[in-house]
């Protein structure tokens, strides 16, 4: 029986700049570079000037996303092609990006996807293979919780009877909103907003969103042709928001 080898630079899922680095033969520096520039793959080029690969390497694996070449998935679990991801916890696994790879870059051998001198698969271990099974099971019961409390936080805005419609249909018949539905109308924000970044009594996250920029980004994305959803009327909005639902408190 032959022996199975463990690929070290190898992962499940990967991260695009944990791919590109790798594909660029970065691996020796992958601690420097994740520290820099894990959340700031944009900075890639004024972070590393010495590694113009890099950049090239990491926006060619972004471009795939966007066009659908390639599969991707939320912290290492697949989401149908369109579907919004936050780009920190944007995944793609091993052997979607080997065989996007093989297909696109059959020049391309890197050694985390292929091994040495031959196109055989990659071989591991049978207990890294239980470890790494666990981790990504762990890692999807946490996005099924992170997903109920999705649920759990839109079934409270329900009840709470906000209508999005209703104020624009207000704000349409009576051209500029009363000092009192400006106000009505800031403190709903200001809520929702507090509720989406709050905690349950046990410490866990309401949503998925870790902050107020991750709420406006995740706007932007999905309704960026929309007039007024711009980052600096969100941004604007939601400090409005903010101080009107503070000085009733």
């Amino acid at each position: 029986m032959s022996a199975y080898v463990f690929n070290p630079q190898a992962k499940v899922f990967y991260r695009p700049i944990d791919a590109a680095l790798r594909w660029c033969n970065l691996i020796h520096y992958e601690t420097q570079i994740m520290q820099a520039a894990w959340s700031r793959p944009e900075e890639l080029a004024a972070l590393f000037p010495q590694w113009p690969g890099l950049c090239a390497t990491t926006e060619k694996i972004y471009d795939a996303v966007r066009n659908g070449d390639l599969p991707y998935g939320c912290l290492g679990i697949s989401v149908p092609l369109g579907s919004y991801v936050e780009p920190f916890q944007l995944t793609i696994r091993h052997s979607d990006l080997r065989r996007w790879m093989e297909t696109h870059y059959p020049d391309h051998k890197p050694v985390f996807l292929f091994e040495s001198g031959e196109d055989a698969p990659a071989k591991v271990s049978l207990g890294t293979f239980l470890s790494l099974k666990a981790d990504r099971d762990e890692l999807s019961r946490e996005l099924t919780v992170q997903q109920r409390h999705l649920q759990e936080v839109l079934a409270d805005l329900e009840s709470i009877g906000f209508e999005r419609d209703g104020l624009k249909a207000l704000a349409e018949t009576n051209g500029q909103l009363s000092e009192r539905s400006e106000l009505t109308y800031h403190n709903i924000i200001g809520a929702l907003v507090s509720l989406f970044l709050d905690h349950s009594p046990a410490g866990k996250p309401l949503s998925v969103f870790k902050n107020q920029a991750a709420i406006v980004d995740a706007i932007i994305a999905r309704y960026k042709d929309k007039p007024g959803l711009s980052k600096r009327t969100l941004d604007e909005k939601f400090a409005a928001a903010n101080r009107s639902l503070n000085r009733n408190r």
